[in-house]
């Protein structure tokens, strides 16, 4: 989910650039004619063959490829196609199709590509967002569109227990500075990385983003990871909003991936709720299914105040690499 500012001009540019690469990669099959006669030979290697329809498979695949770069990628293609069949000639000389191993690996692709190609044909039955939906939901995130902040954030990982962790927590509102809680940490034996770090709201998890949205330079607020705990201290800020129509493409992809996310989750569970599964050996214990880990959200309602400091790194066993803020939206600048 990319901000734009341009969108309907930008919309009417990407559709004449997909249709003249369209028009590129139909030239670029053209170019496979002989005598008059039209083929879809690209190249002979050997017994083999590389088609122009395997080049345009490929080049179709790769986003942001412009029409006047088609010829040139699509000769890179078919260079890496030609070594790649003499891989595969070499491979079966060698009886490698019939090893357990690759047997196993093919069939596990071709299951992934089927599953995916299930999950886009159940996918193109979702409805796009209507113009209402989108204002909705631009309205409903302030701290996205209309309240947009970029922060300037100063990350401790802390590599702790739940029980270290709960004691930190505890202790937060008692550190007037981030060099306090340097020296709790530093005091109490545990390993920790410092980063700074400049952040859009759109690159933060919703949830954290929404505790973010609430503070005020020089607070901090600690939430759970994997190896422990990250202090985030928020040591500085601007606003940068998106107006609803530079925010319009985005919201539009986002909800029409999560209502095809929705319809798929839905069809899964009929098909589930309508097959006889029965599990075996160990899986035969326990949930049928792992659950998965809960998203990390922040542990600390009220920010603690704390005035910036310089960056530290302490490690009493050795170095630890510091740790950015999880993923959100995927949305960038």
């Amino acid at each position: 989910m990319k901000l734009q500012q341009a969108a309907c001009p930008r919309r009417s540019h990407r559709v004449l650039a997909g249709a003249l690469l369209a028009a590129a990669l139909l030239a670029l099959a053209a170019c496979g004619q002989r005598g008059g006669t039209a083929t879809q030979t690209a190249a002979k290697v050997d017994k083999g063959e590389i088609t122009v329809h395997q080049i345009n498979f490929i080049l179709q695949q790769q986003r942001g490829l412009r029409p006047e770069q088609a010829d040139a990628a699509g000769r890179q293609v078919l260079e890496r196609l030609i070594d790649q069949e003499l891989a595969v000639q070499k491979a079966n000389s060698m009886d490698l199709d019939r090893d357990p191993r690759v047997m196993q690996a093919l069939e596990a692709a071709r299951r992934e590509v089927m599953a995916r190609a299930y999950a886009e044909k159940v996918g193109e039955g979702a409805a796009k967002p209507t113009a209402e939906e989108v204002g909705r939901y631009y309205a409903e995130k302030p701290e996205l569109f209309s309240q947009r902040r970029i922060y300037s954030l100063q990350e401790l990982s802390v590599q702790a227990n739940p029980e270290q962790v709960q004691a930190l927590r505890e202790r937060m509102a008692s550190f007037g500075t981030p060099n306090e809680l340097v020296e709790y940490l530093r005091g109490s034996g545990l390993r920790f990385s410092v980063n700074q770090a400049v952040r859009a709201a759109e690159q933060l998890p919703l949830q954290l983003l929404s505790a973010l949205a609430r503070m005020k330079d020089g607070q901090a607020t600690l939430i759970t990871s994997p190896q422990g705990a990250q202090v985030l201290l928020l040591t500085g800020s601007r606003t940068e909003p998106v107006s609803e129509e530079q925010a319009r493409p985005a919201i539009e992809q986002f909800l029409l991936n999560d209502r095809k996310r929705q319809l798929i989750d839905a069809d899964r569970k009929a098909m589930r709720a309508a097959a006889k599964i029965e599990y075996f050996g160990a899986f035969a214990q326990g949930a049928p299914a792992a659950a998965s880990a809960p998203a990390a959200a922040p542990l600390a309602d009220t920010p603690a105040t704390m005035a910036p400091a310089a960056p530290a790194v302490h490690d009493p066993a050795g170095a630890v690499g510091s740790d950015d803020v999880a993923r959100g939206l995927g949305v960038k600048r």
